[in-house]
């Protein structure tokens, strides 16, 4: 048989005539379905996506719930009430590609009533349980890679019920290539009566890049500096001159160390041979880079070392002998789950959450993954514990992590939970026993939640999209100080509104005939650095030509379009289950910024 040209057979599919568009679609993908190794599952569509056939999810501030520090370098924190795939969606706009560090504890799908799909329990009986806990992360996740940073890294929680399928799912949504590792987190000692007499005492913590930018920071590592009076200004350290390699596999580095000094003998062995070959450890003798055993009282080793130096030095050696990693085998200070719930119940005088982490797992985590200005999500925040973890670690070493949070109001969860435990610890909190714990005062929390504007794109539904986003904006661009007045003159809130907090400048205009006025303004003003400029637009024409005097002091972008096309790249020019098309813009001729 013939090869077929899957190109020109496309070709033809699209001139078909009498085919829906959904037909077409089917039809093309069973074209270019291909076979390949990987986790399959029944889709099962969740009411929450169908609802975005509808209706745009934006994000509403609740402001009487904003807890603001006296400290103006505060970071700003937010909190987002609202089920999570509305939210993603909404971040897609304000967060792509800028998260550093997502942390997940989703349901573990146990059966036993812990994961709610469609407003019901999904329990052991049901024949899709597995298909629909897989659509469910499915969704989340390749939002969640779209919103992390090129030296991104995510961590998830889970136990055995879904960690084989979870791992295959990553492997296809983040690449198998960009597998970190599985951290194995014991979360309990071992319990009695249990089936087959087995404790289950671990859960599993998957862990993926979204490229090879990440490396895991490990702050210079908890290995002591030696410095010692042979080499008073150059503190150093030793690494293991091993390598778990064969003879077979480095003949050149299956040899015997000699100690000059004393003629004691140090045979590699077969199964792990030296990490150097013999003519490299007489150039690092000469150096003096090799330690031996007994030369110093206080170094416990039984075979020869390598000595390599600190900071500036130590990128000369070579990233091999330089190179400090972090082990899989937690620290012991990393806490089980007892230590979550103790903490939680200190903060509220009772048990109110059941099976909280603990904040030392969440602060490791953090500590071992981000830098210290870096932004920090759980979309899966059930009692708080990542923010909890982010502003104690800020704490500890000046940093200005920047954290989000979401989760559903379920029982009343975010508010009295999340919200109230975080709170607490912003204001400080008296534990069962009276003793006053202060509180981490240098911190900003904003509380959101999810709304929605219709997304059939009327005028209408335009501007309201346009005008209800505008909490995003300032989401998006971490500035929240609103002045009445721009460039001497006051504003009508329905014509434009203005931020400004002495870093970022934001200009929301929402009315067209006032961009000339808003133009001739920004000509008079004495501006450091540029003015962020959202106009309404029915196309994606931010009127460049109106600012084209003034266009070295802004950042033109036009909006609606720039959120329907965030939000195109999430729900897709049509849902999964076949919902309305985002129709194209009349207009591409004159596109504005993109921000």
């Amino acid at each position: 048989m013939a090869k077929i040209n899957k190109a020109e057979l496309a070709d033809k599919i699209k001139r078909l005539e009498g085919l829906s568009d959904e037909q077409r679609s089917a039809l093309l993908g069973l074209l270019h379905e291909q076979k390949k190794y990987g986790i399959v599952w029944e889709d099962k569509p969740e009411d929450v996506e169908v609802q975005m056939r509808r209706e745009l999810p934006v994000l509403k501030e609740v402001k009487e719930r904003a807890i603001i520090s006296d400290d103006k370098d505060a970071p700003n924190h937010i909190l987002i009430e609202g089920d999570n795939l509305h939210a993603l969606t909404a971040l897609s706009y304000t967060h792509a590609g800028k998260i550093d560090f997502i942390y997940i504890d989703p349901p573990y799908n146990t059966g036993n009533k812990d994961f709610v799909y469609n407003d019901s329990f999904v329990d052991k009986e049901d024949g899709y349980r597995h298909s629909k806990w897989l659509s469910f992360m499915d969704r989340r996740l390749r939002i969640a890679k779209q919103l992390m940073s090129e030296k991104g890294v995510i961590f998830i929680s889970i136990d055995d019920n879904e960690v084989a399928q979870l791992k295959m799912l990553c492997d296809e949504v983040f690449g198998e290539s960009n597998f970190v590792a599985t951290f194995p987190w014991r979360k309990r000692t071992a319990k009695s009566d249990v089936p087959f007499g087995i404790s289950q005492d671990y859960e599993w913590i998957i862990t993926y890049a979204k490229s090879n930018k990440f490396v895991a920071n490990t702050k210079g590592g908890k290995r002591k500096y030696f410095e010692t009076p042979d080499f008073p200004n150059k503190p150093w350290r030793i690494h293991d001159l091993s390598k778990q390699t064969t003879a077979g596999e480095r003949p050149n580095s299956f040899f015997t160390i000699v100690n000059p000094k004393n003629g004691k003998e140090y045979p590699a062995n077969p199964n792990r041979t030296w990490a150097i070959t013999e003519d490299t450890f007489k150039k690092y003798y000469a150096d003096d880079r090799i330690v031996f055993p007994g030369d110093y009282n206080f170094l416990n080793i039984s075979k020869p070392a390598l000595r390599y130096w600190k900071k500036d030095d130590m990128a000369k050696m070579g990233e091999a002998f330089g190179r400090i990693s972090v082990s899989t085998k937690f620290p012991d200070i990393i806490g089980m789950s007892q230590d979550g719930t103790k903490e939680i119940t200190e903060l509220f005088k009772t048990k109110i959450f059941s099976f909280p982490k603990p904040t030392s797992l969440l602060r490791f985590l953090i500590s071992i993954s981000t830098n210290s200005d870096d932004l920090i999500l759980d979309f899966f925040s059930g009692s708080g514990t990542t923010l909890h973890a982010t502003m104690k670690l800020n704490a500890e070493d000046g940093g200005h992590r920047k954290c989000i949070l979401v989760t559903n109001n379920e029982n009343n969860i975010c508010e009295e939970v999340t919200y109230e435990r975080n709170k607490r610890v912003i204001n400080g909190y008296a534990t069962p026993n009276g003793e006053v714990v202060d509180g981490l005062h240098s911190n900003n929390l904003r509380y959101y939640k999810t709304d929605f504007v219709p997304r059939e794109k009327t005028n209408k539904n335009m501007r309201d999209l346009v005008a209800a986003a505008t909490d995003m904006l300032c989401i998006k661009n971490d500035v929240y100080t609103e002045q009445e007045r721009f460039g001497g003159k006051k504003l009508k809130p329905s014509a434009a509104r203005y931020f400004d907090d002495g870093k970022v400048k934001m200009l929301v205009i929402y009315n067209e005939l006032a961009i000339d006025m808003a133009a001739s303004m920004i000509a008079g003003m004495d501006v450091e650095g540029k003015i962020l400029v959202y106009v309404f637009s029915n196309s994606r024409y931010a009127y460049d030509d109106n600012f084209e005097e003034v266009s070295e002091k802004v950042e033109l972008c036009a909006l609606p379009a720039a959120i329907y096309d965030a939000y195109k790249k999430v729900i897709g020019a049509k849902t999964r289950t076949g919902g309305e098309r985002f129709e194209e813009e009349a207009d591409d001729s004159n596109e504005g910024g993109g921000q």
